[in-house]
């Protein structure tokens, strides 16, 4: 059996540090790839903290620290674009500070989602529903405007005997005639109602806005939006959501709009995840974290950093499946006609680890099964920050600069973490941060990668 499906970590995600220099713009690489979610922190000075995605799309800024409404290029400096190897930073209105400021240290966190070209399989049936209408995946609801990004190849499949007489193809105006259809990056296969019968569509650059239609029958379609973001559209929850997974790497971006009332929202990995972090975009709602070792009757929050809290309000007293993660009717996760944004992570073998462990009050050593690279940590039962450690920025033992997510301070510096050839641990403490005696902790760890050699010797497993 193969010790992990992911060679090389720094594919997926990478650790890239880089320094200040105050222009209005600055282009960052080395990053390794595309990223779909990046996370900036200076360094240097106590500023806020920035994360951008590629699914909200660039120059949108929400931050960990803060429970504010997301903001579009924000005044103190935002991510203006994402490149194939990094990303670009811009001047805000009054400054640069959280991302650009002359000579001042940052750190970027740089995950990868669907990346620059998604593909997606759909289902398609049609239904009476005032008259003949297209579903997909056997979601509730006809005609859905679609969201298909730009570079990705979207099938339709229209097998289903429900498809016989009804093509699916694309035009730039609802229900066009067979005169004006869309041929850019369109192919058709077989017979609809008929076994192999597709149309596929590899969305253009700068593609227009599109529509789905049937050629033989008015009213059937509705609008499939093309944006520059890599993700598509999700209908495996009870509300349609936006996704850009990475079943390899175990990593969603997923973007929804709240109901106010409970509900599923589909993610696209292929296993359940063990740690979703929800954001409303629209409010100044807190950080909802909800993680499997503590149970998603409870949740943690990174802007505030206070000990676990039961609501059934929040994950809806749900774990989430191998599909979908359920939310409650608060407004921090589900307010009805507000946005929000979750990050969701699983486990994968060799590269991720995501669990908890309990804390001894002095030498503690906790199993990944790789050499750690990155680490999140928080004290599930007293009121701490959420802890990020990584080997970039502390290349040797003892690993002690450290970032919190609820905390714009400047980086701060400990004496006791040890990262090991199998996993972390604390050395001679009893800190509340990360071994407080008897209280549980909760962690999500990435592999330094490629593997080298370890670091120390790792202290006996408990």
């Amino acid at each position: 059996m193969a010790y992990t499906t992911i060679n090389n970590g720094k594919l997926y995600f990478n650790t890239k540090l880089y320094t200040g220099n105050g222009s209005s713009t600055q282009a960052i690489t080395g990053v390794g790839f595309q990223p779909d979610w990046v996370w900036i922190k200076n360094r240097t000075d106590a500023h806020w903290h920035n994360l951008t995605d590629s699914v909200r799309g660039p120059s949108k800024t929400l931050r960990s620290n803060r429970t504010s409404a997301e903001a579009t290029d924000s005044s103190s400096g935002y991510v203006s674009a994402f490149g194939t190897d990094g990303f670009t930073v811009s001047a805000g209105s009054s400054d640069a500070e959280e991302v650009n400021t002359s000579s001042d240290n940052y750190v970027s966190w740089n995950w990868i989602g669907a990346g620059t070209a998604p593909s997606k399989t759909y289902v398609v049936t049609v239904v009476s529903d005032g008259g003949n209408k297209y579903r997909f995946d056997g979601y509730g609801t006809s005609a859905v405007t679609l969201e298909l990004s730009e570079g990705g190849t979207y099938t339709f499949d229209q097998s289903d005997a429900s498809n016989d007489g009804h093509p699916l193809r694309f035009a730039t105006a609802a229900d066009a005639a067979g005169s004006t259809e869309y041929t850019t990056g369109v192919t058709t296969n077989g017979t609809p109602g008929n076994a192999g019968a597709y149309t596929r569509i590899t969305v253009a650059a700068s593609a227009p806005t599109l529509y789905y239609y049937c050629t033989q029958h008015s009213g059937m379609g509705g609008q499939a939006n093309t944006p520059t973001t890599n993700s598509f559209s999700n209908f495996a929850g009870a509300i349609q959501s936006n996704i850009s997974p990475n079943t390899t790497s175990g990593f969603s971006i997923v973007s929804y709009t709240g109901t106010g009332s409970a509900t599923t929202v589909g993610h696209g990995l292929s296993s359940a995840p063990k740690i979703v972090i929800v954001k409303n975009r629209d409010d100044g709602q807190a950080w909802r974290v909800g993680f499997t070792s503590i149970g998603f009757d409870k949740y943690l929050s990174f802007s505030s950093g206070s000990a676990k809290v039961s609501s059934s309000g929040m994950f809806n007293n749900t774990a989430p499946t191998t599909s979908v993660f359920s939310v409650g009717s608060d407004g921090a996760t589900n307010a009805s006609g507000e946005k929000c944004i979750a990050y969701c992570f699983n486990d994968v073998k060799g590269y991720s680890k995501i669990g908890s462990y309990v804390g001894s009050g002095s030498d503690v050593f906790i199993y990944t099964g790789f050499k750690v690279g990155w680490l999140l940590v928080k004290n599930a039962d007293a009121t701490n920050g959420w802890l990020m450690i990584d080997t970039t920025r502390s290349p040797a033992n003892p690993q002690g600069k450290y970032i919190y997510t609820d905390s714009g301070n400047a980086e701060g510096t400990v004496t006791y973490g040890e990262f090991f050839s199998n996993g972390f641990g604390w050395k001679g403490t009893g800190s509340v941060a990360v071994n407080q005696d008897g209280e549980q902790f909760v962690y999500m760890a990435f592999a330094e990668n490629p593997f080298t050699s370890s670091t120390g010797t790792p202290v006996t497993a408990r």
